[in-house]
């Protein structure tokens, strides 16, 4: 295996902090859209939690998704953020990876992010399901942030659950 050189954990939070502007903004335009089309989405939020997760889903998490994966998965095997932070994803013996492994590195990441717009909704918009249920879906999310952060700051080589799963690392670029 090739000599990684290991990127702390504060490298990259700070990295996805400066990914976070494209995403704020992203979300700005999002707002504005939202109000030209307000008529036409308000009953894709209010019908049911599952439209409201499917619409989530198609116009938060979905882009967001695609712009972590296909950055990583590209030739520059990183984000914005992390071009700034002169940091890249590469597999765990330093070779770059195509984008089939960051699809599924990115799905693995926003696991956690996914399941809290999941349970939002439905405690926004109460489904039936018995209380109990939400509150150890919330309290799995926190779990497997901290499980995330833990990781990266007590593995060898600062990898994440999903970076060892995806058999990936962040390391600095050469």
């Amino acid at each position: 295996m090739q000599d990684l050189k290991n990127v702390s954990l504060g490298t990259r939070i700070i990295s996805f902090l400066w990914d976070y502007i494209i995403i704020l903004c992203y979300i700005i335009l999002l707002i504005g859209l939202f109000y030209l089309a307000k008529p036409l989405l308000i009953p894709l939020f209010t019908l049911s939690p599952l439209s409201a997760e499917i619409t989530g889903f198609i116009f938060i998490t979905l882009p967001v998704y695609l712009y972590f994966a296909v950055g990583e998965g590209s030739k520059s095997h990183a984000t914005w953020g992390k071009r700034k932070m002169g940091i890249v994803v590469v597999s765990v013996d330093g070779q770059p990876f195509g984008l089939g492994r960051s699809l599924f590195r990115s799905a693995l990441k926003f696991i956690p992010w996914e399941m809290a717009h999941f349970t939002v909704w439905h405690m926004v918009m109460p489904s039936g399901n018995p209380d109990y249920m939400i509150y150890t879906l919330l309290a799995a999310v926190y779990g497997l942030v901290f499980l995330y952060l833990l990781c990266a700051l007590i593995s060898k080589n600062k990898q994440t659950v999903y970076d060892f799963i995806a058999g990936t690392i962040v390391r600095y670029k050469d």
